[in-house]
């Protein structure tokens, strides 16, 4: 059985205050209750390493969602693997960097999926 989905996208300003029209926009399209904390550190982690814009994607498959953050510039461990890495890999099932290591992504699941620490 297919699972149907949605996908957004949307680029926001690298600026600090862009963090809250990201965890608005997180809130009102994914029902995830951890969704705008995971948005708002995986937004800051590109955030940190530079460039003008941070290009945020959000998908939805049954009971997954994943947020997803993209930047111009690559991460550094510090950006990918920082202080906002625990926040997301406890809030998110599995979380990673993207293999061209310009993004950083975390899939939210209302089912107890998490991978065993």
């Amino acid at each position: 059985m297919l699972e149907s989905g949605q996908s957004w996208r949307r680029q926001f300003e690298a600026h600090p205050a862009s963090a809250r029209l990201v965890r608005r926009w997180a809130a009102c399209r994914l029902e995830h209750p951890d969704a705008p904390q995971v948005a708002n550190e995986l937004f800051v982690s590109i955030l940190a390493a530079g460039g003008p814009a941070v290009e945020m994607t959000l998908s939805t498959a049954g009971p997954r969602s994943r947020i997803t953050a993209v930047g111009s510039r690559a991460l550094s461990l510090l950006h990918s693997h920082g202080p906002g890495y625990l926040i997301v890999s406890g809030l998110a099932s599995v979380s990673g960097t993207r293999a061209d290591g310009l993004g950083v992504w975390a899939q939210l699941t209302t089912k107890d999926e998490r991978s065993p620490a």
